[in-house]
């Protein structure tokens, strides 16, 4: 009987070692289990995962003992999954009046504000660029100035332009900067809800400038700006500072070759989103986050219980990440803080999206700039999607810098993001992207099937390949590749 019974051992652990990463694949990735994981992640309950809230405490809860329930290991010997860190969140506690001779402007969005109580004359400067400063005096006075520069005046674009006209503000000796704009209505809402409070890991220093807005009105009301004396008027109490207490959720697995091991792959998305903003036609202002990025979180946890059911080769770190939508924080504290030597990561698999418009592919940025392509190819292939670079559809709006898997590239882990089929910014992706009707119940669970098949099976691939991945030969980020591996003396990465 004893015998029998070894028999009966090695004739199943002779077929797993059968199957292949195809069928490992199918066995273990669940159409229902992936809805279960989205419907929860972006229910009304967790109102929209916002950085340093209650819910999103619940979120790495569930994220958390989901992980332990796959057979994840924690990342300490308390059985912790948690890495806690403060962050500092400054935010406005009532809105700021402003007029401009006379008119009111409510749509405010403000990067910096001190206490402010004042009726002054302002100084107009058309676009504020280097060449509208000859001849004027702005010392200790407020700045009004058209939004973005002549050749970018849409809302993404413009931002481009944000950080150079203020410094020419401070260079001038000016006490404020107030950019003005007519943006689409469709994009400004989403746009002023992410910037309504601001979460830095660092506490930060005075600023330079009293103030620095930008305000949303009319191309009538835009057009009179250069034909007129701008008296403001101005009251605000402030931006306030508060400490907020957040998490990245993370466990491991063990690879199962005795020197491959060592290496390890990381699965990383990020969890939190925008939390409450402005009511939509519906009244619903609770942005829950479907598609960014309960998707993305979803395919980390597909990617953990298959890994976790059959390791592959190389080990596997799984990071959720906290305050993506705050400026990568989650991401950035972890590069800072790593909770195994950076060295060991030879690949970072991230997963993040603000939405579909094309079911028949996987969108990856950064797919052409690793050697790991052909693996992401073969994965998504198999599951009847073609894997396409985000630059070969959106090339000026820079996605790989834009995610969290631009933290460990900086750093020098080759490090793409795989995401849902998009091959333009159409009606159909400013539909849900930071907007309330982004809900589980809008989302294609049949595609969706086929996307977490193929990234795990890219997955797999990446993690069993005998040859270690890398970046393309003259990438941006190689030198920083090259020094975290101990290829050529450390040089560092400019942000």
């Amino acid at each position: 009987m004893k015998n029998y019974t070894l028999l009966l051992a090695f004739a199943f652990a002779s077929f797993l070692s059968a199957q292949t990463d195809i069928e490992k694949v199918v066995e273990t990735v669940n159409k229902s289990e992936i809805e279960g994981h989205i419907h929860f992640l972006a229910d009304d309950v967790l109102k929209g995962r916002a950085t340093g809230s209650p819910e999103l405490k619940i979120a790495a809860s569930y994220l958390a003992n989901t992980l332990r329930s796959y057979g994840v290991k924690p990342i300490s010997d308390s059985g912790d999954y948690y890495q806690k860190f403060e962050m500092f969140r400054f935010h406005l506690t009532e809105e700021i009046n402003i007029s401009l001779n006379g008119i009111n402007f409510p749509e405010i969005v403000a990067f910096d504000i001190d206490a402010i109580d004042s009726e002054e004359d302002a100084v107009y400067l058309n676009y504020g660029l280097e060449s509208d400063y000859i001849g004027k005096d702005v010392k200790d006075k407020i700045i009004i100035v058209k939004a973005g520069t002549p050749d970018a005046l849409e809302l993404r674009p413009a931002l481009g332009s944000r950080a150079p006209k203020r410094e020419l503000a401070i260079k001038n000796g000016a006490r404020g900067l107030i950019e003005i704009g007519a943006f689409d209505e469709a994009i400004w809402p989403r746009f002023k809800h992410a910037f309504e409070e601001r979460v830095s890991l660092t506490e930060g220093e005075k600023e330079p400038l009293l103030l620095y807005l930008w305000i949303q009105t009319s191309q009538e009301e835009l057009d009179k700006l250069g034909a007129e004396t701008l008296k403001i008027k101005i009251k605000s109490n402030g931006i306030q500072k508060a400490i907020i207490q957040s998490q990245n959720v993370v466990g491991v697995i063990a690879g199962t070759d005795p020197e491959l091991k060592k290496e390890y792959v990381i699965y990383s998305a990020h969890y939190d989103h925008i939390g409450i903003g402005k009511p939509d036609a519906k009244g619903d202002s609770i942005y829950n986050g479907a598609r960014d990025n309960a998707i993305g979180v979803t395919a980390v946890l597909t990617i953990a219980k298959n890994l976790a059911k059959y390791p592959t080769k190389r080990s596997a770190l799984f990071i959720l990440f906290t305050g993506e939508e705050m400026g990568l924080l989650g991401s950035r504290y972890y590069v800072q803080h790593p909770v195994l030597p950076l060295e060991q990561m030879i690949y970072c698999f991230n997963t993040d999206g603000g939405g579909y418009n094309n079911t028949t592919l996987a969108t990856i940025a950064g797919l052409n700039r690793t050697t790991a392509k052909d693996k992401m190819i073969e994965g998504a292939k198999t599951f009847g999607l073609k894997a396409l670079d985000i630059d070969e559809v959106a090339p000026e709006e820079g996605l790989f810098d834009r995610s969290d898997n631009v933290s460990f590239a900086k750093v020098g882990i080759p490090a793409p993001t795989y995401s849902t089929g998009f091959d333009a910014f159409d009606d159909e992706i400013n539909k849900y992207y930071h907007q309330a009707a982004d809900e589980a119940e809008s989302l294609d669970y049949d595609y969706l099937l086929k996307f977490y098949q193929g990234y795990v099976l890219s997955g797999r691939l990446i993690s069993n390949d005998p040859e270690r991945p890398y970046w393309i030969k003259g990438d941006k980020y190689e030198a920083a590749g090259n020094a975290l591996y101990g290829k050529v003396p450390k040089v560092p990465i400019k942000d």
